[in-house]
């Protein structure tokens, strides 16, 4: 029988997750310590590329830039939730926005809501992998992962 630790492994190892950033350096960034952390990623820059890629490649999580090209983010939001494919998947928004606009987005279909600034991208990961964590542990079907790995998985 698998050990606990190598099957919550393998569990961050499923979880695919698409960036939608249009700053190549918070992209990089946030990328890297992502895919550090286990996580298998994929990228967007604009508006049009995010539906692409979460039509392509299917991600289990969607991080969400409000502020991009081509496409508002509440644009891809709305996309995303009348396609029948991708409909389903959870979209965390990530923005510089005050929380005032989380109940809008909520409405609109984002699962949750997390500011740039308290997430301070550009210090290091740890904030935004505890608030991922969180978020994890709140998805549909995430009794599994908590079943196996506790609830800080």
């Amino acid at each position: 029988m698998p050990s606990k630790a190598y099957l919550c492994e393998l569990l961050s190892y499923l979880m695919k997750i698409l960036l939608v950033e249009d700053s190549k350096f918070l992209r990089l960034a946030t990328g890297r310590a992502l895919t550090r952390a286990g996580y298998e990623m994929s990228f967007a820059g604009d508006g049009d590329e995010a539906l692409l890629m979460a039509a392509e490649k299917l991600p289990n999580l969607v991080l969400l830039d409000m502020m991009l090209p081509k496409m508002s983010g509440l644009e891809v939001l709305k996309a995303l939730k009348k396609e029948p494919a991708t409909e389903g998947i959870p979209v965390v928004v990530l923005t510089g926005l005050s929380q005032t606009n989380a109940e809008r987005l909520r409405a609109d279909g984002a699962f949750a809501f997390l500011t740039k600034a308290d997430l301070a991208l550009d210090q290091g990961a740890e904030p935004l992998l505890a608030a991922l964590r969180k978020v994890f542990t709140e998805l549909p079907g995430a009794s599994n992962a908590k079943a196996v790995c506790g609830p800080h998985s």
